[in-house]
């Protein structure tokens, strides 16, 4: 064994005991009387693993090496709770992409725990690093500083319970809710102080309650795998909020643990994540993780080493194939890890089936995920990572969703990742703001707006964008309709803001998106409504003045939104706060915003109560009928032996829809009408105005039923208009109902569902 640098300070040596094989799994396996460890390091020279004892001295075992590049052992005497990382001696060539430093104490890529935080100073760079932390020579040489104490620990943990069984919802039936664990509790009523933010806060009794009655099934969490805060950020007194600076691909985040649970170390943050897991089990709630498998903390080569790039940075990064190599940055960050190698997919399918079978999660949404399905030659919906993933007994019964984009060559693939992934749709997202919003500012500045084509393209399941390819046969599913993520505006900002407003980024407003397709509806800016009578919210008409009519033509926007949301065919996705028109005050790239920005905020005035109700209410209905969320494409032709097609879509005089018509303005007033014969459910009709002025619609004849009127985004008040008793499956008849009528008024900028007085079905 070679070792090119005396770092052996504090230090002793052992032996480890060769397994026989070679311990296909890598990482650290607990074993009864010790543990088998392996690594990947094809060029290393030598690897130590290297045990922090309690009186924080080092011990090392040097690893027995193997002709595929594994370096490995078994360590006698050791188990759960033991604190460790790697040392990887080996040629220092940057040139080659090759960053081999012995005096870096390396994070395990599959290490299970994880305890402390990267103190970003030079000890955490591989090259030697100026004052600035910026590369002191070109080429790099080679630091001598130790990283020890300045980068946290692998810690070996165990699983101490079961985790409680899956709910396995239905696709048709899942709405899915994206939250930030600390965000979504941090000021949550009802959860303690000591729980607020935190794992355990989310299964608490009462983070529970509000989404059982909210009526989600699924939260979808932003990044929980452990990370790291990038030093232009901490400089600033920032922080990577939303977590997409990946430091292990094994072990949760330790920041949203309670503090007991932190000062018990990994293994108590891993059962209280693995705990609030199973608590939702309980309720019926899936959990699905937002993760990162594009790129890692570790950045470009001027990056600090942390783990992936000191044991081999050319298999888990890619690179260019000159001298002196280059890092290849499709992401945005400064590194993208390698599918071209079959060590670094595996890594990805082993962390994938640990969080899916250890860890008990219900589903993944991957971040930038055509990254994922890209050779060093370009995308391919078959990469064998995509293929490996649908393919897997564990991974491929998960809920698996695509963000199909990154900044790489071919990086726009929406509708191109296979079965059984699901993708989030961003035609969706553009065509129901352009209707709803950047359309009706250019009416009312007297310019032209676009036909009901795209929307309506949208509301009956993109079938354009996803059935087709390896894609086909997901159906309306495959699409994730989304107005509002994360990333951007919230809804509420959607109506109040026409420009971002990031300031307190301290990037001078040039960070986020300038395509948001908003509408501030006059003011820019947030402004509270002193209006309260139904009367004065009939009053409120598109183009009027006055802080009061601003608010009401912004409450109406966002409820036109709501209800397109959810009575489209696809899988709906709700941001955790748009339920009570939750505000960021215009910021778009809330990133970096641990702060009231970024934290919901629990205190609702009456009308966030108002919408939470009305948000409520459609989750309901949509729950209740099947449909108002068809799980087939429709046909256009009756349904067996039905009357009246599957779905057909009228003018406001009734008529079908001629085809010279979608593209026309004047028909920003149609109709759209759902038979139930399929699902033995009410019929649907759906009327939209999406002009300033008030329309009488001549109903199509359908299958001549009575109508009720189960949303109406002109409503005032929505405990007015839906007494709290009535039953979204039984619609009381204390609904408005519409009967013999050959025509009903719409509002301006208005959507209207009715749902037939009887099943189709049910009829004599």
């Amino acid at each position: 064994m070679t070792r090119d640098f005396a770092h052996d300070h504090h230090a002793a040596y052992a032996k480890v005991v060769e397994p026989h094989p070679v311990p296909r799994r890598l990482g650290v396996s607990l074993r009864p009387d010790g543990l088998d460890v392996s690594v990947v390091a094809r060029s290393a020279t030598a690897v130590e693993f290297c045990v922090l004892e309690a009186d924080s001295t080092e011990t090392r075992y040097p690893l027995l090496p193997s002709n595929e590049g594994i370096w490995h052992g078994r360590v006698p005497g050791r188990g759960a709770g033991t604190r460790y990382g790697f040392r990887v001696h080996g040629p220092w060539d940057p040139d080659a992409g090759l960053f081999h430093n012995p005096s870096k104490f390396l994070l395990d890529p599959y290490g299970r725990g994880i305890e402390g935080g990267v103190d970003m100073g030079p000890a955490v760079y591989a090259h030697m690093v100026d004052d600035d932390l910026y590369p002191a020579a070109y080429p790099f040489k080679r630091s001598p500083l130790d990283s020890r104490g300045h980068v946290p620990v692998s810690v070996v943990v165990d699983n101490r319970f079961a985790v409680a069984p899956k709910p396995r919802i239905p696709w048709e039936k899942t709405i899915v809710y994206e939250i930030h664990v600390k965000g979504f509790t941090k000021n949550m009523p009802g959860v303690p102080a000591e729980l607020q933010g935190t794992y355990a806060g989310l299964a608490h009794p009462a983070s529970v309650d509000y989404l059982k009655r909210l009526g989600v099934t699924s939260v979808e969490l932003l990044p929980v795998h452990a990370k790291c805060e990038e030093a232009f950020l901490a400089e600033r007194g920032l922080t990577n909020y939303w977590g997409y600076s990946t430091l292990s691909f094994f072990a949760p985040e330790p920041a949203y643990a309670t503090p007991a649970a932190r000062r018990n170390g990994a293994q108590a943050v891993v059962d209280e994540f693995r705990g609030m897991v199973s608590i939702l089990h309980q309720a019926g709630i899936e959990v699905i993780l937002d993760v990162v498998y594009n790129h890692t903390c570790e950045g470009g080569d001027g990056g600090p080493t942390l783990s992936w790039r000191g044991f081999d940075s050319p298999l888990y990064y890619r690179h260019t194939n000159t001298r002196p190599t280059q890092n290849i940055d499709d992401t945005g960050t400064g590194n993208t890890v390698n599918f071209d190698e079959p060590a670094t997919m595996a890594m990805v399918l082993d962390s994938l089936r640990y969080w899916a079978t250890s860890m008990g999660v219900d589903g993944f949404r991957f971040d930038l995920a055509a990254t994922l399905g890209r050779f060093s030659t370009g995308f391919t919906p078959m990469h064998p990572l995509l293929v490996a993933m649908a393919t897997d007994p564990e991974i491929g019964t998960c809920k698996l969703i695509a963000e199909p984009w990154d900044i790489g060559p071919g990086g726009w693939q929406t509708g191109n990742f296979p079965l059984p992934f699901s993708e989030w749709n961003d035609h969706y997202r553009g065509a129901l703001r352009s209707f709803w919003l950047s359309d009706v500012k250019s009416l009312i500045e007297g310019r032209e707006a676009s036909g009901p084509n795209n929307l309506a393209t949208r509301l009956a399941g993109s079938r354009d964008v996803y059935d087709h390819g390896k894609g086909r046969g997901r159906g309306p599913r495959a699409s994730i309709n989304f107005i509002t993520a994360h990333d951007g505006f919230t809804l509420a900002d959607l109506t109040a803001f026409d420009a971002k407003h990031n300031w307190a980024n301290l990037e001078g407003n040039r960070d986020g998106s300038n395509d948001n397709r908003s509408w501030n509806h006059g003011i820019e800016g947030w402004v509270a409504s002193t209006l309260s009578s139904t009367a004065e919210a009939a009053a409120a008409r598109p183009g009027e003045e006055g802080e009061e009519l601003v608010y009401w033509r912004r409450r109406r926007s966002q409820r036109n939104l709501l209800t397109m949301l959810l009575i489209s065919a696809g899988t709906p996705m709700l941001v955790g706060g748009d339920e009570f028109a939750r505000t960021q005050f215009g910021n778009n790239n809330a990133y970096c915003q641990d702060s009231p920005i970024s934290w919901l905020d629990w205190n609702l005035s009456a009308p966030q109560l108002d919408q939470l109700a009305l948000t409520r209410w459609l989750i309901a209905l949509r729950s209740a009928h099947p449909v108002l969320r068809p799980d087939v494409y429709a046909s256009g032709l009756p349904y067996h032996a039905d009357t009246v097609p599957d779905l057909s879509w009228h003018t406001a005089h009734g008529d079908p829809m001629p085809n010279e018509g979608w593209t026309r303005s004047e028909n920003r007033v149609f109709q759209m009408l759902r038979s139930g014969a399929r699902w033995s459910d009410r019929d649907a009709l759906v009327i939209v105005n999406g002009t300033l002025e008030p329309q009488e619609v001549r109903l199509p004849e359908g299958h001549g039923l009575d109508w009720l009127v189960a949303v109406d985004t002109a409503w005032g008040p929505i405990d007015e208009a839906i007494p709290p008793s009535t039953d979204p499956l039984a619609l009381s008849l204390d609904l408005e109902q519409v009967a013999h009528q050959d025509t009903v008024s719409i509002a301006p900028i208005s959507v209207k569902v009715l749902l037939s007085d009887l099943a189709v079905d049910a009829r004599e």
